[in-house]
């Protein structure tokens, strides 16, 4: 009998994001280092620049059964470098998509707001998002990524939100599992205080201040065309 051709695996990607300290041939020593692993790198992008570091998210392909740890192993052995955090990752590269994502909800406005809830994680990395309209009696969901967790019903004490924020992940509100996946958390009003998107990383990393204000740009050129 012949024998059968073992298939290769395929790689894994994950989403790398370090610090770097911003000065020339830094981001080239740490691409040299992730490649002396087997790591191939689809992406980099400039996460935060400010104190003679750069924030940098990079996405990297390992080849099957390596162990993320040498991701982190690899970067830092650069002088300077810091990791802030590893995690699998299997969204689209191209991280410059709000034009497009304007033009769909521009080209279908009663699905704004589900068109908005499913392109913010592309966009900003997060695992996924949620639009909430603030009532009365408390949050009502108003439109949620495929990837949201359903909670059902949240009371969230921020609401109405005034502007863009990065939110403490250990609050009361904060759903247990939510909390046990160390989630990050980031919301933006959408036009108006009563009606924001929230953003969840589990597992991290933090929301930079960078990001919450291109969340929160998004969210304003959005409510133009939701509302105009």
């Amino acid at each position: 009998m012949p024998r059968k051709k073992l298939e290769a695996l395929s790689p894994v990607s994950f989403l790398i994001r370090v610090q770097i300290p911003d000065r020339p041939g830094t981001l080239g020593a740490v691409a040299s280092a992730l490649g002396e692993i087997g790591a191939d790198i689809l992406s980099v992008d400039v996460v935060e620049r400010g104190n003679d570091m750069a924030i940098d998210d990079m996405v990297v392909e390992l080849p099957s059964g390596r162990l993320p740890d040498v991701l982190i192993t690899a970067a830092e052995s650069v002088a300077g470098v810091e990791v802030d955090a590893v995690r699998p990752y299997a969204g689209v590269l191209d991280t410059h998509r709000e034009l497009e994502l304007v033009e769909e909800i521009a080209a279908e406005p009663a699905r704004g707001l589900q068109i908005f809830a499913e392109g913010v994680p592309r966009i900003i990395r997060s695992g996924w998002a949620v639009v909430f309209g603030h009532r009365s009696g408390g949050a009502e969901q108003l439109a949620a990524s495929t990837s949201a967790p359903q909670e059902g019903y949240l009371e969230l004490p921020w609401l109405p939100l005034p502007r863009a924020t990065i939110l403490d992940g250990d609050e009361p509100w904060v759903p247990e599992t939510w909390q046990e996946l160390g989630t990050e958390l980031a919301a933006t009003p959408i036009g108006k205080p009563d009606r924001v998107l929230l953003a969840g990383r589990p597992g991290g990393p933090m929301f930079r201040a960078a990001e919450v204000a291109r969340l929160a740009h998004l969210a304003g050129i959005v409510s133009v065309v939701l509302d105009g």
